[in-house]
């Protein structure tokens, strides 16, 4: 089914840039090579993990910014040459806008935000929503990053959450956690194709992109499934294959390849390597660190995987122990792709949830 419908058509507010807090930019030096960006949901606060020693060096607290204490910081997205990220807060209902050194530049209103997803080449920030908001507006957000202004996009399926846009900015593609469909818009021409799954109700909670755009895959959280899709004519899409893997697939990403893809499974504690090409599992990693995995991020030469443990049951020990009543803290693994093990943990916050590569300056 499609429908024509303009992406840029119903304003419904705009916030304008605002001042970073006093003193925070200045004690935070230039950042000259790629840095891990991790959300603690559960207090707050980014860590900054430095990729090359493997060690948190510094902690962004969104509260010396006035956020609240249960602000839940959830995805990060970065431009590609690390001048700006951004920044989802469920609890806030807000995306905000960082610079590199880490100032706070400006923020825009968006009830219950989840994942994001930066347009290549256009002025476009694509937010979807969040799993936790049990019924959220069936609207997807378009912000223009250059003044963090807002506008909606209706998606006529309950509870928008996946948020793909592919390497050429063509198309997005978002997903219903409630029904079994996917919607793709096409950015230039504004057109709206719907692409419906039969069978059972998958939840259909993730996605990534190859970087060529020829395959969609798609995780069924609730079927412990994954969906393999042709998206070589999007916005028409053809579903190729199904794969059963362990509970509760999350986040998912592609090696720079496109021969495979990584995710962790909130519901075994282990990652999933698929082999695209055969569309099979090609390994389960499995080791101490693994322990509710959520985020997922793949180094730009394809040697490590990063993956965020969220740890709220504390079936991880940390190196370092919680101050006793604490909630326990959580981890970043990070995994070599030759190996397919586990290289090292790293101690991270609470509830760590998305995470993002942002770039040196």
């Amino acid at each position: 089914m499609k429908r024509c419908i303009c992406l840029l058509s119903v304003a419904i507010g705009m916030v304008s840039a605002c001042g970073a807090r006093p003193g925070m930019g200045a004690d935070l030096q230039a950042q000259t090579r790629p840095m891990l960006y991790v959300c603690n949901q559960e207090e707050a606060s980014i860590s900054v993990i430095d990729m090359g020693t493997r060690e948190v060096v510094r902690t962004i607290d969104l509260q010396t910014f006035g956020f609240a204490a249960n602000a839940k910081p959830h995805h990060i997205a970065a431009e590609a040459d690390g001048s700006f990220w951004y920044l989802s807060l469920i609890g806030a209902s807000k995306v905000l806008k960082f610079t590199g050194q880490g100032e706070l530049v400006g923020q825009v209103d968006f009830e219950t935000p989840g994942m994001l997803g930066i347009h290549p080449t256009e002025d476009l920030l694509f937010v979807g929503r969040s799993m936790s908001a049990v019924s959220p507006p069936s609207r997807v957000g378009l912000i223009r990053r250059s003044d963090m202004s807002i506008e909606e996009l209706e998606v006529v399926f309950p509870r928008p959450h996946m948020l793909v846009v592919d390497s050429a900015g063509a198309f997005v593609h978002t997903a219903s956690l409630g029904e079994n469909q996917i919607m793709t818009v096409g950015v230039e021409d504004q057109e709206v194709t719907f692409t419906a799954v039969e069978g059972r109700h998958h939840v259909l909670a993730h996605g990534t992109i190859s970087r060529d755009g020829s395959w969609l895959v798609v995780s069924g959280e609730l079927t412990g499934t994954l969906l393999l899709f042709d998206a070589s004519a999007a916005p028409t899409m053809r579903l190729l294959g199904t794969l059963d893997v362990p509970a509760r697939p999350w986040h998912l990403a592609f090696t720079p390849d496109q021969r495979f893809v990584y995710f962790g499974n909130q519901g075994a504690n282990t990652v999933t390597v698929v082999d695209v090409d055969g569309w099979e599992v090609a390994a389960i990693v499995e080791g101490d660190g693994l322990a509710e995995p959520h985020g997922i991020a793949v180094s730009p030469d394809g040697r490590y995987v990063y993956v965020s443990n969220r740890n709220l049951k504390g079936e991880y020990r940390p190196q370092r122990a919680s101050q006793a009543g604490d909630a326990p803290i959580g981890n970043v693994v990070v995994i070599d792709t030759n190996t397919r093990t586990i290289e090292t943990i790293i101690d991270v916050g609470r509830g760590p949830s998305g995470i993002a590569i942002v770039p040196g300056q």
